[in-house]
């Protein structure tokens, strides 16, 4: 799952991972994600933070406190890179956080890493 409100950003990304051999879903708005995310069951999802309605910290955490809770990996992507901004999305509930612009070969690196790693 890709959730950005740039669509552009959401959409490319979103190829990325689908060409990467992802089954991938784009949500463009927090409401979309929940929604989305109660039918679609994905092992990771990317969160934008500046996002319409909620900020992505708060869906990281309403995502984790829904019953059932999401048992994906959370990355944060954003334009907020200072430590600051890291611990925040940590305690959020994220399992990593990656400042925009990322290389594609990075992002699909923590992705792999990621999976491998055991849900939490």
């Amino acid at each position: 799952m890709v959730v950005d409100d740039n669509r552009d950003a959401a959409d490319t990304l979103a190829m990325l991972l689908s060409l990467s051999g992802f089954e991938v879903r784009a949500a463009y708005t927090p409401t979309d994600a929940l929604q989305q995310l109660a039918a679609f069951s994905a092992e990771i999802a990317v969160l934008d933070i500046g996002l319409p309605e909620m900020d992505g910290y708060e869906l990281a955490r309403r995502l984790r406190q829904r019953n059932p809770p999401f048992q994906g990996k959370l990355i944060a992507l954003t334009g907020y890179g200072q430590q600051k901004d890291v611990e925040r999305a940590m305690s959020a509930g994220f399992d990593a956080h990656l400042t925009k612009p990322v290389e594609p070969d990075a992002l699909l690196e923590l992705i792999a890493r990621l999976l491998a790693a055991p849900v939490s």
